[in-house]
């Protein structure tokens, strides 16, 4: 039997019972390893890190609607997701992150500097600070003038309705240069001088580029219409064709009276006058259409010569012009019945009529009635009254012409341009 002391030296630690006093440094081992279960770490992420990250919710495909364009659209129902692509953007200098730059500023953050591109009219200028313009008219200025610019009662019935009438001469025009010939089939009824009027007109209205060519085979006075500058004839735009690179060239060649309108004489030699067929007048064409928005040509007496088809194939409006006597008009009505049998309907349907009123015999024909015979033909009739100057035959000077004849000269051009396919500003 081992006696009780023996028994308490021979207990240790793995017995289970904790040892005292000097037995407790005997009991010990050599080696004590210690392990403590501690719980894990959690990681917080910094607030730029979580701006970007992905929310691990997946997206309900039933949100996805897929365009016909291919496009896929995401509804973001998560509100983490949302902030996270509505964040502000770079800035790179264009428009739409300097929009945003702006709005953030506005509420009082600085993300970025703003681009140039933010120094806009609309955000600058104060709509309500500014005045109307200065109103035209007697009554009108007067009163804007009594009451120290206090007082604008607009312009006068007048001037509103010649801004009108200006608004429709100078329309913007849709896609290339676009060629109005001006037709007859009976000389003296004053073809020449409506396609000078009918240029005047557009050029002094417009700010692009209006020119009259005078394809004439016989020898044409369009370029005595207006103060000549050169002595070049459509013979020098064909033969100097190759050579032509740019308006400046082109310019020389053609005379520009006081409303800006471009003027190319035909030729003047007899012996080379009917050399000037269809091809040349493609060729001038051509040139023209690369300079100039509105082309008027001023075509022949008859409506048979070797000019007409290329003139017709290029029309996107005509104007016949008629004189005030019985043959004359019915002349120009067997004009527009030549026209539709030649395949030419769809410009007879869109064709203005000018009734020349200062030829002879006027005043004994019933005006109205031939006016309604060929309002029952074509779009329009414009009756250019009789005007001494117009009457000489001599240059015209547009500013001297009586102010009914400009306004009937207008009334054209506002008519033509009417007929012509416009762009949306």
């Amino acid at each position: 039997m081992v006696p009780d002391r023996a028994r308490r030296d021979e207990t240790t630690v793995d017995d289970g019972l904790e040892p005292s006093g000097d037995d407790l440094a005997a009991s010990l081992p050599e080696s004590l390893t210690i392990e403590v279960a501690l719980p894990a770490p959690v990681r917080v992420a910094p607030d730029d890190e979580t701006a970007v990250a992905i929310p691990g919710s997946a997206i309900d495909p039933s949100v996805i609607e897929v365009l016909e364009t291919g496009t896929t659209t995401i509804a973001l129902a998560d509100e983490s997701l949302a902030r996270a692509t509505t964040s502000p953007p770079t800035d790179t200098g264009g428009v739409a992150v300097a929009d945003y730059t702006r709005h953030e500023r506005m509420h009082g953050q600085r993300v970025g500097p703003e681009s140039a591109a933010m120094l806009t009219a609309d955000r600058l200028i104060d709509s309500r600070r500014g005045r109307r313009a200065q109103p035209e008219g007697a009554w009108p200025r007067f009163v804007y003038s009594a009451t120290l610019r206090r007082v604008n009662l607009g312009d006068s019935p007048k001037v509103r309705a010649r801004k009108e009438l200006d608004a429709r001469i100078d329309v913007a025009l849709e896609g290339g240069a676009r060629f109005v010939p001006v037709l007859t089939r009976k000389g003296g009824v004053g073809k020449t001088t409506v396609t000078a009027l009918l240029g005047m007109a557009l050029a002094s209205v417009r700010e692009d580029r209006i020119i009259a060519v005078d394809a004439n085979p016989d020898r044409g006075t369009l370029s005595e219409r207006i103060t000549k500058q050169t002595r070049a004839t459509v013979r020098d735009v064909v033969n100097r064709a190759a050579s032509i690179q740019g308006y400046t060239d082109f310019s020389t060649l053609v005379s520009r009276d006081e409303t800006r309108l471009d003027v190319l004489a035909s030729d003047t030699d007899p012996m080379l006058s009917e050399a000037f067929d269809e091809n040349d007048y493609n060729v001038v064409a051509d040139l023209a259409a690369r300079y100039y928005s509105i082309v008027l040509t001023d075509c022949g007496t008859g409506i048979v010569h070797s000019v007409m088809r290329a003139t017709l194939q290029r029309a996107d409006s005509i104007v016949i012009v008629s004189g005030g006597s019985v043959d004359e008009a019915r002349l120009a009505s067997e004009t527009l019945t030549w026209l539709e049998a030649n395949g030419y309907g769809a410009l007879v349907r869109n064709a203005v009529v000018a009734i020349n009123a200062g030829t002879q015999a006027t005043n004994l024909v019933k005006l109205d009635e031939i006016e309604a015979h060929f309002a029952s033909r074509v779009r329009a009739i414009v009756r250019i009254p009789y005007d001494e100057q117009l009457a000489a035959g001599s240059a015209i000077n547009w500013d001297s012409l009586h102010s009914t004849t400009r306004y009937y000269a207008r009334q054209l051009a506002a008519i033509v341009m009417d007929g012509m396919p416009v762009a949306e500003r």
